[in-house]
């Protein structure tokens, strides 16, 4: 017997006016067509690939790095683990060490740090928690395949060396950004 597995959409609906990156143009989804007029119904949709909830690779920041098409299929399913990193404005290695038990086991580490309620307000750019290097670099030794954050990036938004999307990275793994 196969166990079930619990899936829990945790993304955002692709809309227009929706928050993005600062100086990302927001996205557009026009009537393309329509069943009266053409026969059939299509929308032409126009968006950057960091809209909304979405999946960084390596390439996103890294010449050569890994394109998420470079990655099987099944590289994106495994056991979540969430962890309550709430209160923590830089998230230390020990927060997360702190559920060890948890993460044994885990693919993916979502981090709940609580800033999701400010989605849709300007706040939400700024002052969101992120990890600490030394806690990014925690988690790619404990093998995770990727992590997730319910904050528009894994680094301060007004950061010019994105530290821990490099740490993440440079060990092929991948970042879920804008969880809700």
């Amino acid at each position: 017997m196969v166990p079930v597995r619990t899936v829990i959409d945790l993304t955002h609906v692709i809309t227009p006016g929706m928050p993005v990156y600062p100086g990302t143009e927001p996205p557009t989804l026009q009537e393309a067509t329509t069943v009266e007029r053409d026969g059939f119904a299509e929308k032409r949709v126009c968006f950057y690939s960091h809209t909304g909830t979405h999946v960084d690779a390596p390439a996103h920041m890294l010449a050569g790095g890994l394109r998420l098409d470079a990655y099987d299929a099944g590289y994106f399913v495994g056991e979540a683990c969430v962890v309550d990193v709430a209160g923590h404005h830089l998230v230390p290695t020990a927060a997360l060490a702190a559920h060890d038990a948890l993460l044994d086991g885990c693919a993916f580490v979502l981090l709940h740090t609580g800033w999701a309620r400010y989605w849709g307000h300007e706040r939400y750019f700024h002052g969101f928690p992120v990890l600490s290097v030394d806690a990014a670099r925690w988690l790619v030794a404990r093998g995770v395949r990727g992590v997730g954050v319910d904050a528009i990036s894994v680094d301060p938004v007004d950061s010019t060396t994105f530290e821990n999307h490099h740490e993440l990275f440079r060990a092929g793994r991948i970042t879920i950004e804008n969880l809700r």
